[in-house]
This record gives C-alpha cells, sequence and structure tokens, in this order.
C-alpha cells in the first residue's frame, strides 16, 4: 500500500473518529467565559468535561471586504494557504502532523471575516495549538502552493459560471450593492485572481492576522485558565498590529429592476429581494419570525403553501434575511418552469404585499415562536457549533448571557411591524428568456 494511501486512510478514520465523538450531546449550559489576552486577542471558552476533546473557532478581521479594486480575492486566497507551509513546516508535514493526532484544520473567507477552525484530542492541546500558532503567526505562503491555489479557485469560479444558482445570486449581490465590496464574489475573477501577486499576499497576511483583530472561541475538557496558559505559550510572538476597521456600511443600495440572464435551462432560477437590516437592528428577531411564516419555515411557509402546494409551480420555493453587523439582505428564492416563471413571480410578489399589509394570524406567530426557539438548541449539539456560535455572539456583540435570553427576544416579537419592501424588489431570473416571455 501507498503512502499516499495510508495517508487517506488515517485521515478518514480520523475523521470518523470526531465526526462520531462530536455527535454527543454537551453539558448543559454553554455561557462562555471572557476575557482579552496581553496580545489584544479575545479569548472565550466554554467548558464541557463530557469528551476529551478541543474545539477551537477563531474569526478574525481579515474578510474580502479589504480588497481593493483589481485585487478581488486577495482575502480569500491568503486564507486557503495559511495551511500551506509554515516557517517549520510544509504543506505536507502540516498534514502528516494533523494526521499523526488525529486532528482537523481548516480556514476559510468571508465578506467581512476569515475563520480558522480546529479539534483535536485534549491530551494533543499542545501540538495542536504549536501548529495553530505557526499557521497564524509564520505562514510562508510558498510560490508553488500560490499557483497551485491559484488553479483551484479558477477552476471553481469556472465552475459557478455555469450554475445557474450562483449566476443569480452573484448578478443580485452586484445589483444590491453598486459599487461596493459586498457586490463582488469572495473568491473574485478569473482575471484578479491570475494577477494577485505574492507580495500582495504576504502584506496582507501582516496586516490582517494579527491578534488584536481576532477573536478566538474555545469548547471542550478544558477550563479557560488553563486555556489562557496555553494560549500565552503557544502565541507568545504573536504582536498587535493595526486594529479592526469598523463595520463597512453599503453607501448605496440598488434600486428596484428586473435582471435576466438568458441560459438554456429546463427550470429558471429566480431571485427577488432588496435590503434587509442589520445584525444589531431592534426589529432583527421579528424579521426571523416574519420570515418564518413567509417562506423560512419549509413546508409550514406560505410560499410553499401557494407557490408549490397550491399551484404546483415550484418544488423548492423559500425565502431568508441575512444580517451582518451593519447590513443585511433579504432573498425569495425560487426554480419552476420557464413558462411558468411569470406567473411563480407574481404570486411571490403576492405573498410578499400580503404578509406587509395583513398582520399574520395569532397561530402563524405562535407557530413560528415555537419553532425558532424550540429548534434552538440544534444550534449548539455539538463542540464544534458552540465553538462557532461563540465566536458569532462576540462578534456581533450579543453579550455573554445571549443563549440564555434568545428565547425570551423571539416570544416577545408581536404583529404589528412591517419589514418586506415589494415596491423595491430587484429581480433576477436566470433561465430560457423566450420560454419565459419578455412580460
Amino acid at each position: 500500500m501507498s503512502l499516499v494511501a495510508c495517508r487517506k486512510i488515517v485521515r478518514a478514520l480520523a475523521s470518523l473518529c470526531l465526526t462520531i465523538t462530536l455527535a454527543a450531546p454537551l453539558q448543559a449550559g454553554v455561557t462562555p467565559k471572557r476575557s482579552v489576552l496581553g496580545n489584544g486577542m479575545v479569548l472565550l471558552t466554554s467548558e464541557q468535561r463530557a469528551l476529551p476533546m478541543v474545539s477551537i473557532e477563531l474569526l478574525t478581521d481579515a474578510g474580502s471586504r479589504y480588497d481593493t479594486a483589481g485585487q478581488e480575492g486577495l482575502a480569500n486566497l491568503t486564507a486557503r494557504l495559511l495551511t500551506y507551509g509554515t516557517k517549520r513546516r510544509s504543506a505536507l508535514q502540516i498534514s502528516d502532523t494533523l494526521d499523526f493526532i488525529g486532528a482537523s484544520l481548516s480556514a476559510g473567507c468571508g465578506e467581512d471575516t476569515a475563520s480558522v477552525s480546529m479539534t483535536m484530542l485534549k491530551k494533543d492541546l499542545a501540538t495542536g495549538l504549536g501548529l495553530l500558532a505557526e499557521v497564524l503567526t509564520s505562514s510562508t505562503l510558498p510560490q508553488e502552493e500560490i499557483d497551485r491555489q491559484k488553479q483551484a479557485v479558477i477552476a471553481a469560479i469556472k465552475a459557478r459560471e455555469e450554475q445557474p444558482g450562483d449566476i443569480a445570486e452573484r448578478r443580485f449581490a452586484a445589483a444590491l450593492y453598486p459599487g461596493s465590496p459586498y457586490g463582488r464574489p469572495v473568491e473574485g475573477t478569473e482575471t484578479s485572481v491570475r494577477a494577485l501577486q505574492r507580495k500582495s499576499l504576504r502584506e496582507f497576511f501582516e496586516r490582517a492576522y494579527r491578534p488584536n483583530r481576532a477573536i478566538l472561541s474555545v469548547v471542550g475538557d478544558i477550563s479557560h485558565d488553563e486555556m489562557t496558559l496555553a494560549l500565552n505559550q503557544a502565541f507568545r510572538s504573536w504582536k498587535k498590529g493595526e486594529p479592526s476597521g469598523g463595520p463597512l456600511v453599503p453607501s448605496t443600495h440598488g434600486p428596484a429592476q428586473v435582471i435576466r440572464v438568458n441560459k438554456e435551462l429546463t427550470q429558471a432560477n429566480i431571485i427577488l429581494g432588496h435590503q434587509g437590516v442589520g445584525r444589531e437592528h431592534p426589529d432583527y428577531y421579528a424579521v426571523q419570525v416574519m420570515n418564518y411564516i413567509l417562506g423560512g419555515g419549509g413546508f409550514s411557509s406560505r410560499v410553499i403553501d401557494s407557490i408549490r402546494n397550491e399551484k404546483g409551480l415550484a418544488y423548492s420555493v423559500y425565502s431568508y434575511f441575512s444580517a451582518e453587523r451593519r447590513r443585511g439582505e433579504f432573498q425569495l428564492v425560487m426554480q419552476t418552469k420557464n413558462e411558468t416563471a411569470q406567473e411563480a413571480i407574481r404570486i411571490a410578489k403576492e405573498e410578499i404585499r400580503r404578509i406587509r399589509e395583513q398582520p399574520v394570524s395569532e397561530e402563524e406567530l405562535s407557530d413560528a415562536k415555537d419553532y425558532l426557539t424550540g429548534s434552538f438548541p440544534l444550534r449548539l449539539d455539538t463542540n464544534r457549533k458552540v465553538a462557532s456560535f461563540l465566536a458569532q455572539v462576540e462578534y456581533f456583540q450579543l453579550g455573554l448571557e445571549y443563549p440564555d435570553r434568545y428565547p425570551d427576544l423571539i416570544r416577545r416579537i408581536t404583529r404589528d411591524r412591517q419589514y418586506l419592501q415589494p415596491e423595491r424588489l430587484i429581480t433576477v431570473i436566470v433561465g430560457n428568456l423566450q420560454k419565459i416571455g419578455e412580460k
């Protein structure tokens, strides 16, 4: 058996072990302890002693919103390269270390933040933290790995250009956020990725990956004091840098419009949407309740009833509000036959107007609240989920007691507020325009 095959088997077994272990229920209570380390990094811990595991989630202010014109994809490529070589280890040596201790390590990038996730056995904490510290403080971004990752990103971009749902999403974002980093794809374009240089990647890494821009959430078989001591040892060379930038607020939002993209498809992919509310908005929770009733409640939602069950126009139709620090958006998404696209859009707009103009029933309101409060614990049923959740709680400045306060925040919602703007809908249609018609 080859060495590569052996590594694949070891990694598969380690992944299976982690998956089974992390599926075990958490102890009651996830309220974290919080402190700020001497280097400026915020540390959150939730002690869970049921299993000898430690899960880590790090968020850092290194998202694609910092990409400048012509360098779209810079933040994303930097994040992808973190685990592909440090001053002490090559990409292969990093992989071998993870395989040896049965740990997982991954990095990714979004519009506002980059993230690094790691899970390991408690007994391997020192080794795991040492590797994590190397990745965050001494990644070398070797040229050969840059070239490989560029090709991987470009291949993914080309693949997405053939996916109608991705096409619709990109056109919607560009229309909603004209001239803003939020209107551009996180991964960049083929042209911009090809043009990225190692010098720019290194400069971005040195500037953005700093402890005073980071939140580290730790959940598992370890106390706050133990973790503080271990981090001070592992990250003793990680120095403060530029502080985080303030939340970026889009200067403008695009007007109501219809965007048509011709593509030979049997089904049209459709997005209707507009500006939403930010995570700090006082009506955020009311928006979540309203959206559950409209299209976020699966088979119990209004758009499923009217568009799928009654008319049989679409198999998939749903809505959602996404919310970031200072911005948000609403989308109603569906797929339907080209010939029925106009009718499906008409009914969707009717449902949007109806929920805006007419109070929802007490039964709908009660069902939505029951679901949202009842399903909330499912967000916290593994160490890994809790680590990610707590990092987000800190990022959005929701307070350490947020997990305990959430049910009351939902239960107090009434029926007297409106959040949809049918007059400002941006409609994106990707499909066979000849069959859809010009109406």
